[in-house]
């Protein structure tokens, strides 16, 4: 029996598995059966809390939902400091490994302040040529990777068709990307909606494509933060930084992390 924690972080959900003890193991099959809406838990993906290895408080392992690991996950990673607060606190800030680089995290009571790492791999004005059209986009790594595909109306996109076309394309092979469409929505302020990359469906909201999408779109409207942005669940994230040369450094994404209910799986 494997014992959880559910909770969601805008929308974007996820359970949550002490691994301090080191004695959980997951198979890529048993991850998606957890993570299976209709004969499992339900969830966009896995986290595990383990002991570090380098030095930060806690290490965080990340499955998406199809029982691949990936390298970082912003909304899991507000979830993931609440839930060390309340399996291993209490505590105001925590720091934690992830392949993605170290996270630190400050609890502002519901709300989680990430401290993100460095972004990287910032192209701006590239081009995805697909069967039907050439799609406008920009690039970058916010702890994994991230297109951002600027739109005029945010409800019209095929979220499902064309991100999963932008996802899978040889440009960005082997491990493909997220696709995030979004729409400026006034000051400081856009709207996003994103495919993600190992749910490989549109999901109510991506941390690390919130911050994507942000940095994108200071880059291109040569703005300051912090930059508001609404996902698909309704909630507005926040994203800071600072602006150094053609630097975006510092960067924090501040939202909500909820406990939803706890229980036990039998695998």
């Amino acid at each position: 029996m494997l014992r959880f924690t559910k909770m969601n972080g805008a929308g974007n959900d996820f359970v949550m598995i002490d691994n301090r003890l080191g004695d959980v193991a997951l198979t890529p099959g048993q991850i998606a059966r957890v993570c299976d809406r209709h004969r499992g838990v339900g969830a966009d993906g896995i986290l595990l809390l383990e002991r570090a290895s380098n030095g930060a408080d806690f290490r965080m392992r990340y499955y998406n939902a199809d029982g691949g690991e990936a390298e970082m996950c912003g909304n899991g990673a507000r979830c993931f400091a609440r839930y060390a607060d309340r399996v291993a606190g209490p505590m105001e800030a925590l720091s934690f490994e992830t392949p993605a680089g170290v996270i630190g995290a400050q609890l502002q009571g519901e709300l989680v302040r990430l401290a993100m790492s460095e972004p990287k791999d910032l192209k701006l004005g590239i081009t995805i040529p697909l069967a039907d059209r050439q799609v406008a986009a920009h690039f970058v790594n916010s702890g994994v990777p991230h297109v951002v595909v600027p739109v005029d109306d945010l409800e019209s996109v095929d979220v499902r068709g064309l991100g999963s076309a932008i996802r899978q394309h040889e440009l960005f092979a082997p491990k493909g990307t997220n696709a995030n469409f979004m729409k400026e929505c006034g000051d400081g302020q856009i709207a996003i909606r994103t495919y993600e990359r190992g749910v490989e469906d549109e999901t109510l909201a991506c941390g690390t494509g919130v911050v994507a999408s942000a940095l994108i779109f200071a880059a291109i409207k040569n703005v300051d933060g912090p930059i508001r942005v609404l996902v698909r669940g309704g909630n507005e994230l926040e994203v800071g930084f600072d602006k150094s040369a053609d630097q975006l450094r510092n960067v924090t994404l501040t939202g909500p992390a909820d406990f939803v209910f706890e229980g036990t799986f039998n695998l």
